[in-house]
């Protein structure tokens, strides 16, 4: 249609597609106003968004929980401080993260699309009722709980450095509570064990000391502190011959069996403590997932800013079913109404507006189906035509047996 008083400019790619977005009817909007047309770009810019920082957000949380853990949260970003090529992630669980990014940011987009799209325009005015806020209630609920989900991996990437450093700590005092333990658990069964050598081990302990105190001797007869002159005299070889004497009789002691059973038991006891700081280790890298992160977040970010954040989610997620409520009718609206009306009219489908009125006193339409009527009405007087017939027929097939009887009772006795 071409207009003299009014030309509307071609909508480009990008305005349509977003008309999409926003669930609008794309030959409406070329034949409504420049200002329909860029209201609903802007809706689907919204929803758009909305969808894209919903995957990003979705991807990132699905990393954080997947993703390899370390018992040293700033391990990853030391080396790569150190070393620029170093690639601080796991190829596996980014291309998934992305991939579930992709998934949740569709989902997330067609929720919003629905939403937007299923919004009226309540009563066309720019103030929202009590009525039209009380029938968008349950999308402004929906629409809140997505605001949350984009929200928190969000505010968890706005503070990860500092959220590091705190899981850091976290991390360290656990690693160094499994370690003290395992110490204290190893020392108390070595203690244990040497207890079980008794005799044997108080004899090696007295030699050593015996030894001890020899070395000592002779390093006073080389020095001279003896006041037997410097040097390596008779007196010395023969205190060394007693030490080597004794560290004999030690070595002989430590080849009983008793004993050697007892270094057994030590070396597998200094196992299993380097199994408990190994398994230190792993429960310190535990301590690096979503929701320590989401509890630190709130921790280093107090609850102003954790709200703030949040409503500012609400407040794009949101903004478009207030925006539809508050919207006034255009021409898009008049133009989408009377499409309705000629699909309606072009099926037999007629609706009586405020025609009646229910229990509560509400005003309510009454629809009415032509064509479903039309068949209805036909399919009724066929059925009564074809009462009539067999009701007809009946009475002949009773006339005609009549005039059998009246001919000859006797066979319709003996049939019967």
């Amino acid at each position: 249609m071409i207009r003299d008083y009014y030309e509307l400019p071609k909508p480009g790619w990008m305005m349509r597609f977003f008309w999409r977005c926003a669930g609008a009817d794309k030959y409406l909007l070329e034949r409504a106003t420049y200002t329909d047309q860029v209201k609903y770009m802007c809706l689907g810019g919204i929803v758009m968004a909305t969808g894209v920082l919903a995957g990003i957000a979705g991807g990132y949380a699905f990393y954080t929980i997947f993703s390899p853990k370390s018992a040293d949260v700033l391990n990853k970003t030391k080396t790569l401080v150190e070393n620029s090529e170093y690639v601080g992630a796991d190829s596996t669980t980014v291309a998934l993260a992305i991939g579930f990014g992709i998934l949740w940011g569709l989902m997330i987009f067609n929720i919003d699309r629905f939403i937007v799209t299923s919004t009226g325009k309540g009563d066309g005015t720019e103030k929202i009722t009590w009525d039209e806020f009380k029938g968008a209630i349950p999308r402004i609920i929906m629409g809140m709980i997505i605001a949350i989900t984009i929200s928190k991996p969000v505010e968890i990437r706005m503070f990860k450095t500092e959220i590091d450093l705190a899981i850091k700590k976290e991390q360290d005092k656990e690693k160094e509570s499994g370690i003290t333990a395992a110490n204290q658990i190893y020392e108390k069964k070595v203690l244990e064990t040497k207890q079980k050598l008794g005799k044997i081990q108080a004899e090696i302990d007295r030699k050593q000391d015996a030894i001890t105190d020899l070395q000592l001797e002779i390093s006073r007869e080389i020095t001279g502190k003896n006041d037997n002159g410097k040097g390596f005299g008779s007196r010395a070889a023969e205190l060394e011959r007693q030490s080597n004497i004794q560290e004999e009789q030690i070595k002989n002691l430590k080849k009983t069996d008793e004993y050697q059973q007892v270094v057994a038991e030590k070396a597998k006891f200094e196992k299993e403590k380097l199994l408990a700081i190994g398994e230190a280790e792993t429960k310190a890298a535990t301590l690096d997932g979503l929701l320590i992160r989401i509890q630190k977040a709130h921790e280093i970010a107090g609850w102003t800013i954790t709200i703030f954040i949040t409503l500012l989610f609400m407040a794009i997620e949101l903004t478009p079913i207030f925006f539809k409520l508050m919207l006034t009718k255009t021409t898009y609206d008049y133009l989408s109404e009377n499409r309705d009306e000629l699909i309606k009219a072009e099926h037999g489908i007629e609706t009586k507006y405020d025609y009646y009125k229910d229990k509560i006193g509400q005003e309510r339409h009454l629809t009415v189906n032509h064509q479903a009527e039309k068949l209805l009405f036909e399919k009724s007087k066929i059925i009564e035509v074809q009462k009539e017939l067999s009701g007809y027929a009946i009475e002949k097939y009773k006339e005609q047996e009549k005039d059998k009887i009246d001919r000859n009772p006797t066979d319709y006795v003996q049939t019967v």
